[in-house]
């Protein structure tokens, strides 16, 4: 008798270790535990999806017949942690085997490689490309940059590619086109909302009780927790989003938390959808002139090109990779991302949405949260922790790699180009965050001057040996230099009093 281990990002009725196992005389394993919902403060709305989802997924799998054997939170006798589970129930049914699936995480991998148990292991095929293609691909070049991965993503797939093997359209990004403000009459689509049925409203309970102290709230939990209704939250997004999701994926606008996001990456990351078929339906809706190109091409570069890519890069250089700090920062998290009490309209809205939905989408945590993190030098094993915690689609293997690498730019280039600093000019242009704003987004070195615009000069100055050399960042020094110095002075001592303002604890 074999045992087969499912884990709470591994809800997939595809999932390559269950389909090594035989329902007439194999079992398959699932448990709650505390030290997965503890070893950050995960938004409890987080926790409630995945236990939610985990519940239904075992009642779907015994329904087909499987022998599922599931530990509640609060069962007697549970151990708090996977290793601990798997040890104590291959004991109690005398399993010859595990079978498992690799983990998204290399903490619980290596703690499941080191444990004392016989591990079968299979690869997770819910990706495109596995670890070890990526590590093929990796290992060919002087330089990893996505695009050439997206390009070859895209060959191999077929996907929005003409018979004669060019892309669609006639080029391989339309990123050009996917840059506009949110004309000011214009607002996303309603959003899809999903009723809690007794399971969910059982977890809500549970974790109501035991997860009060961390950030977020329960309230108001509307996430798909099935296959299902997770494929309805995407129909929502075919019919209604996708059109206009190319055009304003980077914009964002007060009381519009999703605009023309599908929402789906939680749902996709725990395995309720499956990314090909995502893709193919996109790569139908363009085909039938249903959505414009740019819609498509972006949707997809996001899901073929970032998503897999930061996994192999994620797989590739751990552990040593979640301790990397390029730049020497040393200032830790200000307490304002925890609770959303800062003059800072833009951070204000987009950490308050985080608080109350565990959702922000890509530009308000890349150019937002994350812009002031880099601006401000936080230490950034901080931040990263931070963003794990707080959104109910971050696993390691994605979270990672996106906070240090592209937000923080703390490999030092390995993962992006440059860094993604900007002013607040760029929130201006994709906002209307700064019209309600306390601070004046034309102002820099006054009293009221937005903290993003010297906070920009800042960070360029005091990591110039660093990143002068970098080419994507020449005319921004050039600007620098052509700066009188007086204001360059300015600016900096600016830039000192708002850091030091954090230092001492004080929200901006």
């Amino acid at each position: 008798m074999r045992l087969g281990l499912v884990l709470g990002d591994q809800l997939s009725f595809d999932l390559a270790s269950l389909a090594s196992l035989d329902p007439a005389r194999d079992a398959v394993l699932m448990a709650e535990v505390e030290g997965e919902a503890r070893y950050v403060p995960h938004h409890p709305l987080k926790i409630v999806l995945i236990f939610s989802a985990m519940r239904h997924f075992a009642q779907a799998l015994r329904e087909r017949g499987w022998q599922v054997h599931y530990v509640e939170l609060d069962a007697e006798g549970n151990s708090g942690s996977i290793v601990g589970e798997l040890h104590r129930w291959q004991q109690a049914l005398g399993a010859t085997h595990i079978h498992l699936t690799e983990c998204g995480e290399w903490r619980l991998e290596q703690a499941l490689r080191d444990a004392a148990l016989p591990l079968v292991w299979f690869r997770d095929t819910r990706f495109l490309c596995s670890r070890e293609a990526f590590g093929r691909w990796a290992t060919e070049r002087r330089q990893l940059r996505m695009e050439h991965f997206y390009r070859g993503m895209r060959k191999r797939t077929g996907l929005l590619m003409e018979p004669d093997g060019s892309p669609a359209g006639g080029a391989w990004n339309f990123d050009g086109d996917n840059r506009k403000p949110l004309p000011r009459q214009l607002r996303g689509p309603f959003a899809a909302h999903f009723a809690q049925d007794d399971i969910t409203a059982a977890v809500v309970a549970l974790v109501r009780q035991r997860f009060s102290d961390h950030y977020g709230g329960v309230d108001g939990f509307d996430y798909p927790v099935t296959h299902a209704e997770a494929q309805q939250l995407w129909q929502h997004f075919l019919d209604f989003g996708l059109a206009a999701f190319g055009d304003y994926q980077d914009a964002m606008a007060e009381g519009e938390p999703y605009l023309f996001h599908a929402r789906i990456s939680a749902a996709l990351n725990i395995g309720l959808l499956d990314v090909r078929r995502l893709c193919d339906d996109v790569d139908k809706a363009w085909r039938e002139g249903r959505v414009p190109l740019n819609a498509a091409e972006g949707f997809i570069r996001q899901l073929i090109g970032w998503r897999e890519y930061v996994r192999g890069i994620y797989w590739q250089r751990m552990p040593a990779y979640a301790g990397l700090n390029h730049l020497n920062n040393h200032r830790a998290l200000p307490e304002f991302y925890w609770t959303g009490r800062t003059r800072m309209r833009c951070m204000a809205q987009a950490i308050g949405q985080t608080l109350r939905l565990g959702y922000a989408h890509h530009i308000q945590r890349l150019m937002v949260t994350g812009n002031f993190a880099l601006l401000a030098g936080i230490v950034p094993t901080a931040i990263c922790e931070w963003y794990l915690a707080v959104y109910m689609d971050a696993f390691e293997w994605v979270e990672l790699p996106n906070t240090l690498g592209m937000v923080m730019h703390a490999d030092g280039g390995y993962l992006g180009s440059k860094p993604y600093c900007a002013s607040g000019r760029y929130i201006q242009r994709m906002s209307d965050h700064c019209k309600a704003c306390s601070y004046r987004v034309d102002q820099v070195t006054e009293e009221e001057a937005c903290p993003f615009n010297a906070l920009y000069w800042h960070f360029l100055i005091r990591h110039r040996p660093q990143l002068s050399a970098n080419p994507r960042l020449a005319l921004v020094y050039r600007s620098l230099d052509g700066m009188p110095a007086g204001r360059r002075d300015a600016v900096w001592q600016r830039g000192q009093s708002l850091l030091a303002r954090l230092d001492a604890g004080q929200a901006l």
